[in-house]
């Protein structure tokens, strides 16, 4: 390494001098062994890639939340997403169902019951199996709809099996249907109507849309008002045409579970209440008026290590208690990390919890956003709490580094770098760098979060959580002062009112407030019956309006 041209290196010293140029005039070998594998970097003209690779955002916005000159929007506010695990058998591709209604598997016959997701439905012929029988399935699927094992009851009410007996073609029109109306929405309930000691429920009329703060893949989020107390919160809407199919009423159901769950904690957004109209469901959350970090960083760049390490440390506190409770969470990005009042984070944003998860448990389920997604995820491994931990560690490194550590901004112009598959394929194999303007402390940290084996990674250890408490980055965390909310967080947003939305990014706040009008066809099609039970009142909160 040392015999390598010094003149070689002039290329990639000219882009940092005050750099490069001391450490190689010091002959210093580390900055000689990186030199040189940039140099030998086969891709853009290494001056381009090092101000690329530097930071996130290539120079200041022109005012806060506003993109910057030539930004890439692509490698942030990514969401998050489920792949869907499909098996083929037999030219079937079956996909695991939840089952409403009594069904029974087409191979054995035997009823499919159980918790969850039951069994198999195969999405081209509707064929439903077992779990247990889907690969002893003989039948070939021809793309034609299989009529399910119908249950019949008898004069003395008792069930009897009958198999259909026809076959029908996709291309062949179904008979008629006697038009059902659908299963009819409780009436909101009036405040004067209920009786003393009862649970008062919520309608729309009870809140004032005031502006559009966020919206997701199948959810809008609003500022309201609640119109009794005047009190402010934030409402997420979620169409009910869109979570019907498949199993998306499982994770809204899910997610409903860890809101009620996540009110008695100080860093979770707490739930207020539920109800639904026949279109719509309706979360009504804790509205955190700081912003999130992404739009922070989007202004700062990077934090200094003192920010970082107070945000990291408020997460792990709330990730440690989500995990004691049998939650993992999957899907920790800046998004969901909002800021309120005082400068304190609270995570938002649980449609991809996993709840029920009991120590030693775990799942298969390939879902998260792809920058933040664990190596154990993408190599199809069954998996625990280790994820939460791995995604704290990238993000904790893109609050102190001003990048992701999977940046593949670089690969924009190349059509085969800008993929999914390069990214995971990179997370995977690619050795992280800890930049050198990091302190030991914060490099130790980082490496222990970025382990790419989950049972030697920082907090997946025999210690577990104690050992991110212990861990000498958090040495001046004082763990139950913070859990408290006594100490005093070292950044607190600039805020006018209690309606202040500079924090939040204009692309939508300036969104018309307005929900659109029902379908009626659309509205025919959804079964109610999946949504029963969905209304909740938060006792706690109800109990703080009183006093109002």
């Amino acid at each position: 390494m040392r015999q390598t041209s010094i003149k070689s290196y002039c290329i990639l010293v000219s882009s940092q001098p005050k750099y490069y140029w001391k450490m190689v005039q010091n002959k210093n070998e580390d900055c000689f062994i990186e030199l040189f594998s940039l140099l030998c970097d086969q891709r853009k003209p290494v001056k381009g890639r090092i101000s690329q690779r530097s930071k996130v955002f290539p120079n200041v916005p022109a005012a806060p939340g506003m993109p910057c000159t030539g930004e890439d929007r692509s490698i942030y506010r990514r969401g998050a997403r489920r792949w869907r695990k499909l098996y083929r058998v037999n030219g079937h591709i079956f996909q695991a169902k939840r089952f409403n209604r009594r069904a029974f598997c087409a191979y054995c016959q035997d009823r499919i019951w159980g918790l969850g997701r039951q069994g198999f439905k195969c999405i081209q012929c509707k064929l439903l199996v077992h779990k247990k029988c889907h690969k002893l399935v003989q039948k070939p699927c021809s793309n034609e709809h299989v009529d399910p094992i119908e249950v019949k009851d008898d004069a003395n009410g008792e069930s009897t099996l009958g198999r259909a007996a026809s076959v029908r073609s996709r291309a062949e029109p179904e008979p008629p249907l006697p038009e059902t109306p659908p299963a009819p929405v409780a009436a909101p309930v009036r405040n004067e109507d209920l009786e003393p000691g009862s649970q008062r429920q919520y309608s729309l009329e009870d809140f004032e849309l005031i502006r559009v703060i966020g919206r997701g893949s199948y959810a809008k989020v609003l500022m309201v008002e609640l119109k009794r107390t005047k009190r402010v919160y934030a409402m997420k809407v979620i169409k009910k045409a869109l979570v019907t199919d498949d199993e998306d009423i499982d994770w809204v159901q899910t997610e409903k579970h860890v809101f009620e769950t996540a009110s008695n904690h100080p860093f979770l957004v707490g739930l207020h209440s539920c109800f639904q109209t026949p279109s719509r469901l309706f979360f009504v959350i804790e509205f955190v008026r700081g912003g999130d970090l992404m739009f922070h960083m989007q202004r700062q760049r990077r934090l200094p290590e003192e920010h970082a390490r107070f945000y990291a440390a408020e997460i792990s506190l709330a990730l440690h208690f989500l995990h004691e409770r049998g939650v993992i969470y999957r899907d920790l990005k800046l998004d969901n990390v909002l800021l309120d009042h005082e400068g304190h984070i609270k995570l938002t944003d649980y449609g991809m919890c996993k709840e029920g998860v009991r120590p030693g448990d775990t799942t298969s389920t390939f879902c998260g956003t792809p920058n933040y997604i664990a190596p154990e995820i993408l190599r199809g491994e069954e998996y625990g709490f280790s994820v939460d931990w791995w995604a704290l560690g990238v993000l904790t490194y893109e609050m102190l580094a001003g990048r992701s550590p999977f940046d593949i901004s670089h690969a924009a112009d190349n059509p085969d770098q800008n993929t999914e598959d390069y990214l995971f394929q990179v997370i995977l194999e690619k050795t992280i760098r800890i930049p050198r303007s990091l302190s030991v402390k914060a490099a130790s940290v980082l490496k222990g979060f970025l382990n790419k084996s989950p049972s030697e990674r920082l907090g997946c250890g025999e210690g577990g959580f104690l050992d991110i408490v212990s861990h000498p980055f958090f040495k001046s965390i004082e763990w139950e002062m913070l859990e408290q909310k006594q100490v005093v967080p070292p950044f607190k947003p600039r805020l006018e009112g209690e309606r202040d939305l500079a924090n939040f990014p204009p692309e939508f706040t300036d969104e018309p407030v307005h929900l659109t009008p029902d379908n009626d066809t659309e509205i025919a099609d959804i079964d109610q019956s999946e949504f029963e039970g969905f209304e909740y009142v938060n006792p706690l909160l109800m109990s703080l309006e009183d006093c109002v």
